[in-house]
């Protein structure tokens, strides 16, 4: 009961008093106020009659209780309570000083109740001064009954009944003590929020589990340009951002369901500036949701601004996006380049071949023969440019055709052999296959698989001098075929090792700088892997050899399935950084 008069009187306390302290004062005051009257009246409808009769009675009862309640309304109207707090106390003296008298002056136990003068000053203020003041007031009232003994009196003597509201006053006082304790430590951690809030520029807010704001801090008169009265009960949530609102009050939601903590970002309207601003005039706020230590029933949120993050994201999602039409910019060039490059390379291949063969007519001069045959072989080599660039486009833009078929590993590698071996005998690298027999079946794009083993062979005989050895393995370990290459060659340097499988990206050192290439082939086999759901790792050291390991799935990429063409769809989501592997340097 006393925890809803408290609510009662706390509503009634006027907007314009700032401050938890304050508005504390002021309600405790109206409290008295509106409650101080019926003890009053029921003393005196048994005091006063004898001596006045009963319709004098009866007005001084009216008019004590009328101007106790006046003087309520006139706090809470104003919030002038200092003046009227004054105005109740003497007031107060006089009354009580007529009942002492009534009931026989000092020798009664009425007498005691002069105590209520002092206690209830100090009670509504809290401070040493107030309780001063109550006891100049008793006093006061003590010398002022003595005046009206005669007149109030009538002869009457103290009685025992007179202990009554004495007794229910001091049964009354010490129940109004137990909150008290709970009051001044509310007091104390407002205080506390305050200081916390001047720190670090925030909004204090307490919320009900419900999602009702209870109280709000000063501040955001400063931050949102809102008094905090517009934000109580459910004013903050009516000005969240539609959008916003899932995310808050799940956050809510965490919080009744026992978390500590939550934050959560949201956008708030403020009002309309009016400098040609549009009327949604949303701001970005972090705001920070904890258990109230001091209320179990509540939470305590701490409102701050958002905006300077909320523009570097949006500037940050600005620059990727960029970032990501520069990237689709410079892929679909290189392919119409590629394109317009490969028709004119096929007739100067063409052409060329029908050159050598003497198809119409013998050569002149053996020089002649012999710059035809260059011819041919850099238009070849420059075809097989153009096709590398257009396979990373197409693995890049995630449009790379794959077919799976179950072939035997043994199969792709022997091809493999077939076709580098020549390469790898004018350079005098001994080439072998080391592929363990239960490799077995594969399935997956038996076009890609040879991509890979070719595009890793051409690197490893390329980067080996002369006596060297390349070695192509195999092995199959559960559901996953292992695979790799490797060689005797130069070896690859820790520090790049990061740049190694980016596209027209080639190792530059003391040792490469000698061999031709475009930095394609391992740009190509990390989206090939990638497009199977497989991992590619490599090891190497300097003027040790690298190896090259490739993990790919024996059935088959899970989670993707086969169009009406036979083409397997790739994944939603999936990125290349998932799949591609580790690369690290071994020794």
């Amino acid at each position: 009961m006393l925890g809803a008069i408290a609510a009662g009187c706390d509503r009634l306390v006027h907007p314009s008093i700032a401050g938890e302290s304050e508005r504390l004062r002021h309600r405790r005051l109206i409290g008295v106020l509106l409650s101080s009257p019926f003890p009053i009246a029921a003393a005196a409808g048994l005091l006063l009659p004898s001596a006045l009769g009963a319709a004098v009675t009866l007005a001084f009862i009216c008019a004590t209780c009328g101007a106790a309640w006046l003087a309520a309304l006139l706090v809470a109207a104003t919030g002038k309570g200092r003046t009227a707090g004054m105005i109740a106390l003497g007031a107060g003296a006089a009354v009580l000083a007529c009942l002492t008298a009534a009931a026989g002056g000092l020798a009664s136990p009425m007498t005691l109740i002069m105590l209520a003068l002092p206690f209830e000053s100090y009670w509504v203020a809290r401070t040493r001064k107030a309780a001063l003041w109550g006891v100049a007031a008793a006093t006061a009232a003590l010398m002022l009954q003595a005046v009206l003994g005669d007149a109030l009196s009538s002869g009457a003597s103290p009685a025992l009944w007179h202990w009554l509201l004495p007794t229910a006053y001091a049964v009354a006082m010490l129940a109004r003590l137990a909150p008290a304790a709970d009051e001044t430590g509310a007091a104390r951690e407002t205080n506390a929020e305050t200081k916390l809030e001047d720190i670090i520029d925030a909004v204090v807010l307490r919320i009900a589990p419900g999602g009702d704001v209870l109280d709000v801090t000063e501040k955001s008169l400063q931050m949102l340009q809102l008094p905090p009265e517009l934000l109580l009960g459910t004013g903050l949530f009516d000005r969240i951002h539609v959008g916003d609102r899932v995310g808050y009050l799940c956050a809510l939601a965490d919080l009744r369901d026992g978390r500590p903590g939550r934050k959560a970002e949201i956008r708030i309207r403020l009002p309309h500036a009016g400098n040609g601003m549009p009327n949604d005039n949303y701001r970005h706020f972090a705001i920070e949701l904890n258990r109230d230590s001091g209320a179990e029933q509540t939470f305590l949120a701490i409102l701050r601004d958002n905006e300077e993050m909320a523009e570097l994201r949006a500037a940050l999602a600005a620059a990727v996006d960029a970032n990501n039409g520069i990237d689709i910019a410079k892929g679909r060039f290189l392919a119409a380049v590629s394109h317009e490059l490969r028709t004119p390379l096929n007739a100067i291949i063409g052409f060329s071949d029908m050159l050598l063969h003497e198809m119409f007519g013998g050569f002149s001069d053996p020089r002649q023969k012999e710059y035809v045959g260059l011819v041919r072989d850099s238009g070849q080599h420059l075809l097989e440019v153009v096709n590398s660039i257009l396979d990373v486009s197409k693995i890049e833009a995630g449009s790379y055709p794959t077919y799976p078929e179950s072939f035997r590993f043994r199969e792709a590698v022997e091809m493999c052999r077939s076709m580098m071996s020549l390469q790898a005998q004018a350079k005098k690298v001994r080439l072998h296959a080391e592929v363990a027999a239960e490799t077995g079946e594969i399935l997956a794009d038996k076009r890609a698989v040879q991509q890979m083993l070719i595009n890793l062979v051409s690197n490893a005989v390329k980067f080996t001098p002369e006596g060297g050895r390349v070695t192509i393995g195999g092995k199959r370990i559960g559901s996953r075929l292992h695979f790799w290459v490797s060689d005797t060659g130069i070896g690859i340097a820790e520090d790049d090792l990061s740049t190694i499988g980016k596209p027209f990206t080639q190792v530059q050192n003391d040792y490469t700088r000698q061999y031709e290439g475009t930095g394609l082939g391992l740009s190509l086999v990390k989206g090939l892997v990638a497009l199977h759901d497989g991992t590619m790792s490599i090891e190497s050291a300097v003027g040790e050899g690298t190896v090259v390991t490739i993990s790919l799935p024996v059935d088959g990429p899970a989670g993707q399935v086969c169009n009406d063409g036979g083409e397997l769809l790739p994944m939603p989501g999936r990125t290349k950084e998932k799949v591609d592997g580790t690369l690290r340097k071994a020794g």
